[in-house]
């Protein structure tokens, strides 16, 4: 199947002073047909008066309420729920996930791959900036979850990664918060043999605002999924190699 545009989701949290230079850099660097999901919780969000001025030079951009609660996971989730064009992608509205990839994981798509990861700790992905100990639980998870298990992407934790809606419609989502639902959904359409790939990506720091990332809350969640993967693994559930 031949895929002819991407639905962009974007959770977002009072991000007025980043937002629209996101926006700005979607808009400059792909080269696909797309539309964007700005996914809300609160109509106070100082996100939306900056959106809203933006859709005026972007008809593509659409404004969301998030309808399963509050919080970055259920904002993904609402967010994955409006790809209409058979393949959804999830970014940040900080800037930290470079557009410059998504033409390439686009194309990846419609080679017949079902995910297609963002992959910082493959040849030709960097990271810049974060915190140290962020950067190195989530290098030694997606790089040993790579040799260990076949998993085929080094970057399991990245939220940035691109979805067909068949592999959304064959798996149920038991994330319970934060951003855990990324590494979720790559080791159970591993484990249930869908097609995976990655593409190099870069990540920056966010330069304006605030970060939400919160480390020791989430950190469970993650953990839960990383040994799903080595279990599936030991099991035989997954296959190695894509």
């Amino acid at each position: 199947m031949k895929y002819e545009s991407l639905d962009i989701i974007i959770p977002v949290y009072n991000e007025a002073t980043t937002i629209a230079a996101t926006l700005d850099e979607i808009g400059e660097k792909l080269h696909i047909p797309y539309r964007i999901h700005v996914i809300y919780d609160r109509e106070d969000d100082t996100t939306l008066p900056v959106v809203k001025e933006c859709r005026r030079e972007n008809a593509n951009i659409r404004l969301v309420r998030n309808c399963h609660g509050k919080g970055a996971l259920n904002a993904i989730k609402t967010g994955l729920e409006c790809v209409s064009g058979g393949v959804g992608l999830v970014m940040m509205a900080d800037l930290a996930d470079d557009p410059v990839a998504v033409d390439g994981m686009f194309a990846k798509i419609n080679e017949g791959y079902d995910i297609v990861c963002g992959s910082r700790y493959m040849k030709g992905g960097r990271q810049i900036g974060g915190p140290l100990l962020k950067k190195t639980l989530s290098r030694l998870a997606g790089v040993s979850l790579h040799y260990l298990t076949g998993l085929p992407t080094r970057d399991a934790t990245n939220s940035f990664k691109m979805y067909t809606s068949k592999v959304l419609a064959g798996l149920t989502i038991e994330s319970r918060g934060g951003f855990e639902l990324g590494i979720e959904l790559v080791v159970k359409a591993y484990a249930a043999g869908y097609a995976i790939a990655e593409v190099p990506s870069v990540w920056r720091d966010r330069l304006a605002g605030e970060s939400r990332f919160r480390l020791w809350r989430w950190l469970p969640g993650y953990l839960r999924w990383y040994w799903y993967g080595i279990r599936a693994t030991i099991a035989g559930r997954g296959r190695v190699g894509n």
